[in-house]
């Protein structure tokens, strides 16, 4: 059986706030169906659809549309939805008193909320950044928890903080999962560890290693040797052999004449003086002028980080320093040490790609709460492993404009940038 048909067998997910798509791959790898994808910015919506386009994108803000919307403008009809899962962005404290979620930059909290009680799913899965736990923070997370429980889903509590480098994804990255299922249906767990960063640690029979930055990247061509990927961020080039970790994230990859497509591998020219101060730079120490971390081979990546959107400067994140080449990493190697599969592709700019990136859930850490959920479903699916189908791959060189047309909306959607100048990069 392909994955198109097996795709329309399996339980459904609803994705909001997608982004290019990795809570949304991470499901579909445990064993879900994504039928419908939420995304308000065009040119993620462009990327979630070239490498899962066999989910309906809806590139709408959710507080413009219902859950019948989201029925009607893709195949799940009046089917049963097994998941909505989704990270809403929040912002917002409002004064003591008074309720966090009526600040206006939690509205998409509330959005998010409604949406899960016009859609009636089994199981909902909130994640969000670990500060909603902490401090005044946390007056909104309890917020949210009670509005759950009062449109008639249960909670599992105590909430859970994860952190990716247990799951298997070479980078420390922590996230807060809420988990919830309609009243009377059996409560998700949360998934146990898979992995030990700490690789002194002792008696750990039941534990992987988690892999390391050279695991995850050391078998990828360096791309200063290609000048085509000066012009573009694609070409065909010889790996080297991989470990268990990167022989797993190249499965489905195309091949030709012996060489494998090497992707997202646009080359940032530095200057002569960026490239001394990386050389002098000590592995797992920041560099002093860039404030750039220069990554150890052995160790894990920090969480990479998406920067700020247009309207907010536009501004590009850190980016990590490579272990042994004197130069930022490539959005793929931020791919695989994020967890995305060699396949799946981002925006064929370093700063849509970072964006997208450092915007989403690490795919293995997805897989591994989707997974729970499936459980507590009381099913079971094998998930293919044949390559995957995917989409034109114009999609993913559209600028704005272009993507907005396609999706029918105002090419103003996301707000321009508010800088005149250049971002600076080093």
């Amino acid at each position: 059986m392909s994955l198109h048909s097996q795709m329309r067998t399996r339980p459904i997910v609803v994705d909001l706030f997608a982004g290019a798509g990795g809570l949304s791959l991470g499901f579909q790898q445990a064993g879900f169906s994504v039928l419908a994808a939420v995304e308000h910015d065009p040119i993620h919506c462009a990327t979630h659809e070239f490498n899962l386009p066999d989910c309906a994108i809806i590139c709408r803000s959710v507080c413009d549309i219902d859950g019948d919307y989201i029925r009607s403008h893709s195949e799940i009809g009046d089917s049963e939805i097994t998941v909505v899962a989704g990270g809403p962005p929040c912002q917002g404290f409002s004064l003591i008193g008074k309720r966090a979620l009526d600040d206006p930059r939690n509205s998409l909290v509330g959005e998010f909320v409604r949406l899960v009680s016009e859609l009636r799913p089994r199981y909902f899965l909130f994640e969000n950044v670990k500060g909603l736990t902490i401090g005044r923070h946390r007056k909104l997370l309890d917020e949210v928890i009670d509005s759950f429980k009062e449109i008639g889903y249960s909670v599992r509590e105590p909430f859970r903080v994860l952190n990716a480098l247990r799951y298997g994804v070479p980078q420390s990255r922590e996230r807060l999962f809420l988990l919830g299922a309609r009243k009377g249906i059996r409560l998700p767990d949360y998934p146990a560890p898979t992995h030990e960063p700490d690789r002194t640690a002792e008696g750990l029979f039941s534990f992987q290693f988690t892999p390391t930055v050279w695991d995850a990247i050391g078998d990828l061509p360096e791309v200063d040797n290609y000048d085509e990927l000066l012009d573009r961020d694609w070409t065909f080039a010889k790996f080297a052999a991989p470990t268990e970790y990167a022989k797993r994230l190249r499965k489905g990859c195309p091949t030709k004449n012996g060489l494998r497509l090497l992707t997202s591998s646009l080359r940032t020219t530095h200057t002569a003086l960026s490239i001394s101060r990386f050389t002098e730079t000590p592995p797992g120490r920041v560099e002093e002028i860039s404030r750039f971390l220069k990554l150890d081979r052995d160790g894990y990546c920090n969480t990479l980080r998406s920067g700020t959107a247009s309207d907010r400067g536009a501004f590009t994140s850190p980016r990590p320093i490579h272990p042994i080449m004197p130069r930022c990493i490539t959005v793929r190697e931020a791919a695989r040490l994020h967890s995305y599969p060699d396949w799946f592709r981002f925006h064929a700019t370093k700063w849509h790609g970072f964006r997208q990136i450092g915007n989403s859930v690490p795919p293995l850490l997805a897989q591994a709460v989707a997974r729970e959920i499936l459980a507590a479903a009381g099913s079971s699916f094998i998930v293919s492993t044949e390559a995957p189908r995917l989409g034109d791959a114009s999609l993913l060189t559209m600028n704005m404009s272009e993507a907005a047309s396609r999706y029918g909306v105002p090419s103003n959607v996301i707000p321009k940038r508010k800088r005149s100048d250049e971002v600076a990069y080093a």
